[in-house]
C-alpha cells in the first residue's frame, strides 16, 4: 500500500510503486482533469503540482511522492492563484480543443504563485513545457497577464 497526499485527503492506494502519478490519479483515484498526453513528461498535459511545484505526472512514479502535498486541477480553483487564471481563462475565451488547459493552468498557477507580474519572457519561460496542438499560446500569454492584474 502506498499513502499520498491528494488534494488534502491522505489516500491509501495498492499499486506497484514504479505505477506513474498520472494513472494513480485518473484509473484509481477517478481525477481525470489531468490528462495524458505524450507519456514522456513532454507535452505538459499531465502537470499537477507536487509540494506547489509543476511535474509531470506521467513521467513520475508514485513512489517518488510518497509524504509529498500533490495537488491536481480538481482543486485549483480553491484559491486565489487559481481562481484568477481560471477566471482570465474563461474571460479571455483561451480554450479550443481543451485537452491540454489543465497541465497549461496548472503552470500558469505555479508561475504566477512565484511572480505576479511576470514579463512576456517569464511567461514564455514557465509555459516552454507546455504544448498546446491549437496553438492557443498569444491568448494563454495575454490570459496569466490577465490574471497577474486581477491579483494586484
Amino acid at each position: 500500500m502506498i499513502e499520498l497526499n491528494v488534494n488534502g485527503k491522505l489516500v491509501r492506494l495498492d499499486v506497484d510503486p514504479e505505477t506513474p502519478l498520472l494513472w494513480a490519479l485518473r484509473d484509481t483515484l477517478q481525477l481525470t482533469g489531468t490528462k495524458y498526453g505524450c507519456g514522456q513528461g513532454l507535452c505538459g498535459a499531465c502537470t499537477v503540482h507536487v509540494d506547489g511545484s509543476p511535474l509531470r505526472a506521467c513521467s513520475t512514479p508514485v513512489s517518488a511522492v510518497v509524504g509529498r502535498k500533490i495537488s491536481t486541477i480538481e482543486v485549483v480553483e480553491a484559491e486565489r492563484v487559481g481562481k484568477a487564471v481560471q477566471a482570465a481563462w474563461r474571460k479571455l475565451d483561451v480554450v479550443q480543443c481543451g485537452y491540454c488547459q489543465s497541465g497549461q493552468i496548472m503552470s500558469a498557477v505555479a508561475l504566477l504563485r512565484q511572480n505576479r507580474k511576470p514579463s512576456d519572457a517569464d511567461i514564455d519561460a514557465a509555459m516552454s513545457g507546455n504544448l498546446c496542438r491549437c496553438a492557443t499560446y498569444v491568448r494563454i500569454r495575454a490570459a496569466i497577464h490577465e490574471a497577474a492584474r486581477s491579483l494586484a
